[in-house]
């Protein structure tokens, strides 16, 4: 079930991995597994990118699946999924099909008042707005997905084959889910506890508690958390996250704080027309003067020597 402005990597990657485990060579017969598109008419689906995809298949009976699927996509578009798609998922439900929320589809299912009593994955860029819009509910946001019953949610992206995966090697066996990873040249399935990669640290990260702090760190850039209070929320003492940072990534939890702070803040000037002063703001700077002194320190120019200078090879 694909939303309106949904994610086309989220729904490729999902039903390619099907495709590889369900036949043999390069045939993509459905044998092994099966997929349809379902929808409440016939017309194109677009996505976010502007692709459309047809559906294949009106609402049949959902007791028919042995999932249904629910690809989200942009959560500002202003385009709802219709209500008729809202009440063949409520139906899902009560016969107790599987329902798998994708990408933002954790929203979707939220919004109907599906996932009460289950626990909810989603990416950690929108962490925050799940919280507030579902304070109720509980969401996770360190795992690539999450297998809760009869709800199943993951982050999006290159976490959708791995959730593939985990399906087909239940339904088809771990030969057919490795082979089809490995097609999709992924070495080897990652489980639903492997934890989110993080966008700035480029090296590999083997600490969990670190991977869970950077994440923190992350979706916490405009309100800073306090480095006890990380350390609080991992389970560690402040003196051994200090430690544990320095051997995975070479700095402090409060260097790295600042540099993802600073690099987030050069998006915004690169990328938005908000006054320096409001990035600053938005980046978890009270201070105006002191951000444009540690941004200058970081890159070598002010925020608005850059700006100017982008504005420059743009005209060019």
């Amino acid at each position: 079930m694909l939303s309106p402005d949904f994610t086309l990597s989220a729904f490729s990657n999902f039903v390619d991995a099907l495709r590889l485990a369900a036949d043999d060579g390069d045939f993509s017969r459905q044998i092994r597994c099966k997929w349809k598109v379902v929808s409440y008419n016939s017309q194109p689906i677009r996505s976010s990118s502007g692709i459309e995809v047809c559906p294949t298949s009106e609402l049949i009976d959902p007791a028919a699946f042995d999932y249904i699927v629910v690809i989200g996509g942009l959560l500002h578009s202003g385009r709802k999924i219709s209500p008729s798609l809202i009440g063949y998922l409520k139906k899902a439900a009560e016969l107790n099909v599987p329902l798998i929320g994708v990408c933002t589809g954790s929203f979707i299912l939220a919004r109907a008042d599906l996932m009460h009593g289950y626990k909810a994955c989603v990416s950690w860029f929108h962490h925050q707005q799940f919280e507030s819009e579902f304070p109720r509910l509980h969401v996770n946001s360190d795992s690539l997905f999450i297998n809760d019953g009869n709800r199943i949610t993951c982050a999006g992206a290159a976490g959708v084959m791995h959730l593939a995966a985990s399906i087909i090697e239940k339904h088809c066996g771990k030969y057919e889910a490795s082979r089809a990873l490995r097609i999709m040249l992924e070495e080897f399935p990652l489980s639903e506890k492997a934890p989110q990669p993080q966008p700035f640290v480029q090296t590999k990260i083997s600490n969990i508690n670190v991977h869970k702090a950077i994440l923190l760190i992350e979706r916490n850039i405009s309100t800073p958390l306090s480095i006890e209070e990380i350390a609080s929320r991992v389970n560690l003492s402040h003196r051994h996250l200090e430690r544990l940072f320095q051997k995975e990534i070479g700095m402090s939890p409060a260097e790295f704080s600042i540099k993802i702070r600073i690099n987030h803040a050069r998006n915004l000037l690169l990328n938005t027309s908000n006054q320096v002063s409001f990035i600053a703001m938005e980046c978890g700077f009270l201070d105006t003067s002191h951000f444009s002194r540690r941004f200058r320190a970081e890159f070598g120019k002010s925020p608005s020597e850059m700006r100017k200078e982008a504005l420059q090879q743009l005209k060019q």
